[in-house]
C-alpha cells in the first residue's frame, strides 16, 4: 500500500488579475506567493484491487483526479486500485484542497504504477490542477515560502520565481470560522469578472524586496509587516465583490485583532474564510491559539517541507 502525506496552502494575495481579454496580450497573470503548512493536511492511500473503489472525505473528487490520471497511463499499467482519503480539511476554506488532494491521488497511483519520478507540475497537468495559481503545486513537492511568477497563454502551470526554507522555529496559527463556503464556482467566477485595480508592479516588488529578503534572514517583523501589507494590497482587486479588502467583516475584525496581540504577520489565506498568523516560537503560537480558542477553531501547525510518501 502507498500512503502519500500532503501539506496544506496558504495563498497570500495574486499579483495579477487579468482584466477580460488581457490574456491575448502574453502578459503574466495571477502569480503571487504562499506557504505550506504541515496541518491539517492531506493523506490517501492507494493499494492494488480487483475494481475501483473510493473511500474516505471527498471520495468523488478523488474518483474524478483517479481516473483522470489513469487515463494518461500506458494500457498496460492501467490496474485498478482501492483509493481511501484517510484525511482531508474542508473544501472551500482558503486550504488549497483540491490541489492537495488531486496531486495526492495523483502521486499514489504514480508510485503503485511505477511512474513515482513524475514531478508535482507533471501530475498537476495529468489531474488539471494549475489553472490559476502554482503555489499549491510547486509546494507539493517542495514546501516552505513559495513565490509564483504568474502564467503566461499556453503555459500548463506557471513556473516558480523563488522559494525560501523558513526557520524552523517559526510556527503558523490558523484561524478556521465556522462559516458556509461562499468564494467558489460561480461566485468565484464572477468575482474575477469584477476585478479592477491594483498594483501589480507594487505587489511583484514587495514580494521580491521584502518579503523574500526578510524570510531568507529570518527577521520575523520585517516579514509579517511586509505580509500583512501584500495580503490587504491583494485584495483592492476584489473589493466590489467581497465590499472590503477580505472576504467578509468577520475575517478584517479577526485579522485586525490578532494583530493587535502584537502579531505582524497576520493576513486571509485565498477566499478564506481560513485567516493565519505568522509567529517567532510555538510558546507565542500556543499562547495566540489560546487567547482566540473560544472564539473561533485555530490550529497551531509548522511550515511544511513538501509531501512524503510511505510504503506501508
Amino acid at each position: 500500500m502507498i500512503r502519500v502525506i500532503a501539506p496544506s496552502r496558504l495563498h497570500c494575495g495574486l499579483f495579477h488579475v487579468p482584466a477580460a481579454g488581457e490574456a491575448d496580450t502574453g502578459t503574466r497573470a495571477f502569480g503571487g506567493f504562499g506557504l505550506m503548512v504541515e496541518r491539517p493536511g492531506v493523506v490517501v492511500t492507494a493499494r492494488s484491487a480487483e475494481a475501483w473503489q473510493f473511500e474516505g472525505a471527498l471520495a468523488s473528487r478523488a474518483q474524478v483526479f483517479a481516473m483522470r490520471f489513469a487515463l494518461a497511463l500506458p494500457e498496460e499499467r492501467r490496474r485498478p486500485y482501492q483509493v481511501l482519503v484517510e484525511r482531508c480539511p474542508a473544501e472551500h476554506t482558503g486550504l488549497g484542497v483540491g490541489t492537495q488532494l488531486g496531486l495526492a491521488v495523483a502521486k499514489a497511483l504514480a508510485v503503485a504504477s511505477g511512474e513515482g519520478e513524475l514531478s508535482s507540475a507533471e501530475l498537476a497537468a495529468r489531474v488539471g490542477r494549475g489553472a490559476r495559481s502554482a503555489i499549491g503545486v510547486h509546494g507539493f513537492d517542495r514546501g516552505g515560502l513559495l513565490v509564483d511568477a504568474g502564467k503566461k497563454p499556453g503555459e500548463a502551470v506557471s513556473p516558480l520565481l523563488a522559494h525560501v526554507a523558513l526557520p524552523d522555529e517559526w510556527r503558523v496559527v490558523l484561524f478556521t470560522p465556522p462559516v458556509a463556503a461562499h468564494w467558489h464556482g460561480h461566485h468565484e467566477r464572477q468575482a474575477f469578472a469584477a476585478a479592477s485595480g491594483g498594483d501589480p508592479d507594487s505587489l511583484r516588488r514587495l514580494a521580491e524586496t521584502a518579503i523574500i529578503p526578510a524570510a531568507q534572514r529570518g527577521d520575523i517583523d520585517a516579514f509579517g509587516d511586509a505580509v500583512y501589507e501584500f495580503n490587504r494590497k491583494a485584495g483592492e482587486p476584489f473589493r466590489a465583490a467581497q465590499g472590503g479588502k477580505y472576504a467578509s467583516q468577520e475575517i478584517e475584525t479577526l485579522i485586525e485583532d490578532v494583530r493587535a496581540c502584537g502579531v505582524r504577520g497576520v493576513g486571509q489565506s485565498s477566499w478564506g474564510p481560513t485567516a493565519f498568523a505568522v509567529v517567532e516560537d510555538s510558546d507565542t503560537a500556543l499562547s495566540l491559539a489560546l487567547r482566540f480558542r473560544g472564539r473561533v477553531p485555530c490550529v497551531v501547525t509548522r511550515v511544511s517541507a513538501g509531501h512524503r510518501v510511505e510504503r506501508v
